[in-house]
């Protein structure tokens, strides 16, 4: 495999492991009619991912769901248990177990679009890796405050409000925390809401 193919897996797992965290942006809209349903439905899909992955990695295959696993995996996710998913449900889950639904829909968003578009914009774009953001890009630590405040900006039109919010998202989302990020972002940003 050249360089060239390499990066374009590289690009094309991280479009595909981010068109999955953009999807996470739907539960704030499922939870305006019920956060009780939208509790169970991320519950549900955490569990459903928690044995469809454990058959994987015993070799038995589950239609779509392995061959997606498969192809929105890492290269440190390679012959290991998937957590990315998980995290990711298990974020939202706790944003909207903890806190109000405007709250916890500000979280889920950062969550969703921050942290997606940082991943998407650093493999896509990013050169610039200063040593503060341990190997993570310049450009997707931008990419990550802007649509966090954005989306924060959309749901609360409070400037300052915003602006802490997408700091504060920015610095988690360069933390060397792998697929924990998907659980702190998310309570971080809750956090800031609600106390302000």
């Amino acid at each position: 495999m050249t360089a060239g193919s390499s990066n374009f897996q590289i690009i094309k797992s991280e479009f595909i492991r981010k068109a999955i965290h953009f999807l996470i942006a739907l539960s704030p809209l499922m939870a305006a009619f019920s956060v009780s349903l939208t509790l169970t439905v991320l519950a549900a899909g955490i569990l459903s991912f928690i044995c469809f992955e454990s058959l994987r990695i015993r070799g038995i295959t589950v239609p779509l769901i392995s061959t997606l696993t498969l192809m929105a995996s890492r290269q440190r996710d390679q012959g290991r248990f998937v957590l990315g998913p998980i995290t990711l449900g298990l974020g939202a889950f706790l944003a909207l177990s903890l806190f109000p639904l405007e709250t916890a829909s500000i979280a889920i968003y950062a969550l969703a679009f921050g942290d997606g578009f940082a991943g998407l914009v650093g493999k896509t774009f990013g050169n610039t890796r200063p040593a503060f953001l341990y190997g993570k890009s310049l450009e997707g630590s931008l990419a990550c405050f802007f649509m966090v405040f954005i989306s924060s900006w959309r749901v609360c039109r409070n400037l300052p409000l915003s602006l802490s919010v997408a700091f504060t998202a920015s610095i988690v989302e360069a933390l060397p925390l792998e697929d924990f990020d998907n659980i702190l972002l998310p309570l971080a940003v809750g956090l800031v809401v609600y106390l302000a």
